[in-house]
């Protein structure tokens, strides 16, 4: 299996995903704006997805898929398929617990979460209405991605990567049909995660059955393997709860900011999330299962060499996403979001917050490629100290930066936080002979920041001298923001491959 076609794959699956995910905020913004309701909505929506990361894309998924890859190496199918059966019991008896727990417990939720809030009643109401109505989403989406850490350790990458599109496809229609019916008209929003959650566990089924695993779920505690994903998901949850408690405090810290601070924050993380889920999540994804079966077969030379490859390819792309939501970050806000309710003012509270959220990126997807590399040896307890330490340090920066910078300052403090943990978790995979980088990295970054000072210094020009206007037509800015686009990436493959890179230089087989 050639992982760089495969991770092209994925990533086109992501981006069609993100890119609709775009469309979907565009229409947000246009039809809600940026103030008490969508503040209301966004904090209610925040909440389920913390679980979420928590039960399933994060502690879940770290403690699941390298014992499941050690199963399919080592056992039989039978044996792999009651694992399973047994592992969707447990996780679904929890999530069905957690969930009726959340609906009734919602206005102690969005006080503990959004306390400023409880200054206004009728914001407060709203975010628990909202919340109540969203809280299911976990354990749909939850299981969903169950079904997508089995299919992607069966190396089908491609189905788990499409499937946030359907929660996309039901903001779009609900938002632009189904609104007016609702009163108020955000609660549209809400209904429209719960549809979707339905409509990415239904897709995914049918390819779970053709691997033979859609069988009823079955609660076994005593099953051996089930207590070593339990084990090791005590840690893992600490690790990623300690992530999305940092997002919470960011969110209690926004909640006393002046009205628009958590969608400002929102539009600016939703445009993050673009080169994060096509490079860092799609990275991840491959990267897990195969070094957990490098890892059960005891070979560290194939195991070091992957953990290269993802390095190297993530400073590749990153680093000019990075420099690119920076210089473009105006032209990026302007087109996406600036249209009707969302005004000029919310477009440069926005720009503010997406390029300190910019200094974070290669962090946080440099993170997405350095953690498996202690999960999928089935270390959790490294990244979680890791964790800790700069969730400390995170809210260290939080105190000291938001008082002057406001969100800002929130936004900052996550991005050098994301850099902190992915330096440690670099040092300590060095420290630990579990990676040892090869030859010629000197002569690749150099390279590297050739093509990104030409890349940036010729997009910072063409913004000062090209007679570019942002509060034109839709289509007009879409047309400049694309002619930006192209030109950063003509100048900076275009130096690469000046400077002798190829595409074949960064194939590698999973062997």
């Amino acid at each position: 299996m050639n992982l760089l076609r495969t991770l092209a794959k994925v990533s086109s699956m992501t981006l069609f995903s993100r890119i609709l995910g775009f469309v979907r905020d565009t229409i947000i913004a246009r039809t809600f704006g940026a103030g008490m309701a969508t503040d209301a909505f966004f904090v209610a929506f925040k909440l389920p997805n913390l679980l979420r990361r928590i039960f399933a894309e994060g502690a879940f998924a770290q403690a699941f898929v390298p014992i499941l890859a050690e199963y399919k190496q080592t056992r039989s199918t039978e044996a792999t398929q009651i694992f399973v059966q047994h592992i969707a019991g447990l996780l679904g008896a929890v999530l069905l617990a957690v969930t009726a727990i959340g609906m009734l417990a919602a206005p102690w939720v969005i006080y503990l979460s959004a306390p400023g809030f409880a200054e206004n009643a009728d914001k407060f109401e709203l975010s628990v209405r909202l919340l109540r109505i969203t809280f299911p989403y976990i354990l749909l989406i939850s299981l969903s991605s169950l079904v997508g850490s089995i299919l992607n350790t069966y190396s089908q990458f491609t189905i788990p990567a499409f499937t946030p599109t359907f929660l996309n496809i039901s903001f779009i229609v609900f938002a632009l049909w189904l609104s007016p019916y609702f009163n108020p008209p955000v609660l549209a929003l809400a209904w429209a995660v719960f549809v979707g959650g339905i409509l990415q566990l239904c897709f995914q089924l049918p390819y779970l059955f053709k691997l033979g695993f859609l069988k009823m779920p079955k609660l076994n505690r005593r099953d051996v393997a089930v207590n070593r994903v339990l084990k090791q998901m005590a840690p893992a949850i600490l690790g990623v709860s300690v992530a999305q408690i940092s997002l919470v405090i960011n969110t209690i810290f926004a909640s006393f900011l002046p009205s628009g601070s958590v969608s400002w924050m929102y539009y600016a993380d939703r445009l993050m999330e673009l080169p994060t889920g096509v490079l860092g999540v799609a990275l991840g994804t491959i990267l897990l299962p195969t070094l957990s079966k490098h890892s059960a077969g005891q070979d560290t030379q194939a195991f070091s060499a992957l953990l290269d490859w993802g390095l190297r390819l993530c400073l590749l792309l990153a680093l000019p996403a990075a420099v690119g939501l920076a210089v473009l970050s105006f032209p990026l806000v302007a087109t996406l979001f600036m249209y009707r309710e969302f005004g000029l003012h919310d477009a440069e509270m926005t720009q503010g917050a997406l390029m300190a959220y910019a200094v974070g990126l290669i962090g946080l997807i440099l993170i997405k490629v350095l953690a498996p590399g202690f999960y999928a040896r089935q270390n959790i307890k490294t990244p979680v100290k890791i964790a800790i330490f700069t969730l400390i340090v995170t809210q260290l920066l939080n105190l000291a930066l938001v008082w002057h910078l406001q969100h800002i300052g929130l936004a900052l403090a996550i991005g050098l936080g994301a850099c902190l943990n992915a330096a440690l978790l670099y040092v300590l995979l060095r420290k630990h002979q579990i990676y040892t980088p090869k030859q010629g990295w000197l002569s690749f970054l150099l390279k590297l920041l050739i093509a990104l000072i030409l890349m940036g210094g010729g997009l910072w020009l063409a913004q000062h001298y090209l007679p570019l206007n942002w509060q034109s037509s839709g289509w007009v800015r879409v047309g400049q923001l694309s002619a930006l686009i192209a030109g950063g990436v003509v100048l900076y493959f275009g130096t690469l491959f000046a400077l002798g890179f190829r595409p074949r230089d960064f194939r590698h087989s999973a062997g």
